[in-house]
């Protein structure tokens, strides 16, 4: 027993050696590893989504990236390139515009959108109504060109813009009249042009002013107090109602006259054929303003009131 209480206490430590694979220096490697082949990839993905020119400015920009900003040049302090002298902005869209961005283009379009004057405006409304009516024309001319029926009568149909408007004249021919001899009832071939005319002449809001004419031959028809005047009125107001009957509305109709002989188509030979037509003019703006200023009603002075018309008109007595 006493022997045993002298021996010695012994005590192993076992020490504990982590193999190289079972470490954490391999995570650091393949961070590194996949952090390289991202960058690699970015890298592919940029150099593919530039067109050439832009890859030639990058490559002239590594090569002398000091000349530009040294020298200057179109590219010093311009906000539409990531590289200056490297190319196009490559984060641009096309059409894209930018803060600060000065270009001579830009100015181009800032000048377009400035308010225009009463005058620009005017112009530019003439300008649209022209367009409005010339494109009227080739919708008429290309029907007419269309219908067998109408392309048999292209000599008699008249278009032409003039100051007032579109005017589309039907004339006579000396064997093909209008209008039955003497007399306002339409022929089956001159209703039929007027049916397809009204059917077209709803395609611009513009009003409609329509006129008879005849030749200048006396009319003898033995009736007190008729002549070429109600003959001409009288062909023009039918005419209006085959326009209406044609599908344009009644409401376009501002002016419906009979000219006689008045305004001869042929001024040299008044008896020509081609003078008894019928005149439809869809008139441009100026042209129904004028109308309407001319017809608008005018103020009569009362008796026994000193108006501001009288007094106009008052002469001063001789002293």
């Amino acid at each position: 027993m006493a022997q045993d209480a002298m021996r010695p206490i012994i005590v192993k430590r076992i020490k504990k050696v982590s193999g190289g694979h079972h470490g954490g220096a391999w995570k650091i490697a393949y961070a590194d590893f996949v952090t390289a082949m991202m960058a690699f990839f970015l890298l592919m993905w940029l150099l593919g989504s530039t067109t050439k020119a832009q890859l030639e400015g990058i490559a002239e920009y590594f090569q002398t990236p000091l000349k530009v900003a040294l020298q200057g040049g179109h590219a010093v302090g311009n906000s539409k390139v990531i590289l200056k002298g490297g190319g196009q902005d490559l984060t641009s869209q096309k059409g894209q515009v930018k803060r600060g961005d000065n270009a001579p283009d830009d100015k181009l379009d800032i000048e377009k959108n400035k308010p225009m004057s009463y005058e620009e405006a005017k112009a530019e409304l003439l300008k649209q109504e022209r367009l409005r009516l010339e494109d009227l024309k080739k919708r008429i001319e290309e029907a007419i060109d269309a219908s067998p029926m109408l392309r048999q009568f292209k000599n008699q149909l008249l278009l032409d813009i003039t100051s007032e408007g579109l005017r589309i004249q039907i004339v006579d021919e000396q064997n093909r009249p209008m209008f039955a001899l003497a007399s306002a009832q339409l022929q089956p071939y001159a209703r039929q042009i007027l049916l397809e005319i009204g059917k077209m002449l709803n395609g611009v809001p513009n009003k409609i002013s329509l006129s008879g004419h005849t030749d200048g031959a006396t009319y003898n028809r033995g009736e007190k107090g008729y002549s070429n005047w109600e003959l001409s009125a009288d062909r023009a107001n039918a005419s209006r109602r085959e326009l209406v009957a044609g599908g344009m509305d009644e409401a376009k109709m501002l002016r419906v006259v009979g000219l006689s002989s008045a305004v001869l188509f042929d001024k040299k030979d008044p008896l020509n054929p081609v003078n008894r037509r019928i005149s439809i003019i869809v008139m441009n703006k100026q042209a129904e303003e004028n109308a309407i200023k001319d017809d608008s009603p005018v103020d009569v002075p009362v008796d026994g009131d000193r108006s501001a018309l009288e007094a106009a008109v008052a002469v001063k007595p001789d002293n």
